[in-house]
């Protein structure tokens, strides 16, 4: 399920864009859920997670660079899309990486090529995060949130920190192509996040949530340089 924001102090505005996001990921078979804020104050006060964020710039209370600048700082990290009646503007959007920005009033061919390179983006964003398709779901999972992935019977679990589980088909291989470094096929059934690897015994690895994981024989000599390379360039 993508989570999608609009913030904008005209509801007609806020209207327009959810029906065009709706028919946008609707037409690709992906859910999403969308909520509306008419302030910025109210959206700084929301604290659920958002994938993907629409924000007019002008706004008569807060407005909405402000706002950006206020949800990057406390660690927000989905997408942000400006809606904004000055081209110019454009430029402060770089310091809050700002996806894109639009101009009212929204041309709809400019909206669906925005949402084509957004769509593509989040298929690609393997080094953070991990777009899964459910039949009609789809999650945005942060590689930081995944302690381990397990395969069984052609079907994937992810284990994540909060102890929740992701299940969806894949193959292994094409999962192990998406992710980065900080995972390792340590068994033809587990991929691990060495950042959550407590301690390594005995081809079993040990990790911070309590989980063994086994080591396959023939991955256990790779494993040792595997995890000092990690040490080395991940925890620098």
């Amino acid at each position: 399920m993508i989570s999608v924001a609009i913030c904008d102090d005209e509801k007609y505005m806020s209207d327009q864009i959810e029906k065009s996001v709706s028919d946008f990921f609707h037409g690709k078979n992906m859910e999403v859920v969308v909520s509306q804020f008419p302030c910025g104050e109210e959206l700084l006060r929301y604290d659920k997670p958002i994938d993907l964020l629409f924000l007019d710039i002008q706004m008569k209370e807060t407005d909405g660079m402000t706002v950006a600048r206020k949800l990057r700082k406390r660690g927000f990290r989905g997408y942000l899309i400006f809606v904004t009646v000055l081209k110019e503007m454009v430029f402060q959007s770089f310091e809050v990486q700002a996806f894109d920005y639009l101009v009212k009033p929204i041309e709809q061919r400019q909206f669906d090529k925005t949402m084509e390179r957004l769509l593509e983006s989040m298929q690609n964003a393997g080094e953070a995060n991990l777009l899964v398709r459910r039949g009609y779901e789809s999650h945005i999972i942060a590689l930081d949130d995944i302690v381990y992935c397990e395969i069984i019977d052609r079907k994937v679990y992810l284990h994540l920190i909060s102890s929740k589980i992701i299940d969806y088909y894949e193959r292994i291989e094409n999962l192990e192509s998406r992710l980065d470094d900080r995972f390792f096929r340590c068994h033809r059934s587990f991929l691990i996040n060495l950042q959550y690897l407590k301690s390594y015994q005995d081809q079993t690895a040990y990790m911070e949530d309590g989980t063994r994981i086994p080591v396959s024989r023939l991955r256990s000599k790779e494993f040792s340089g595997v995890i000092l390379r990690y040490m080395q360039e991940w925890r620098r």
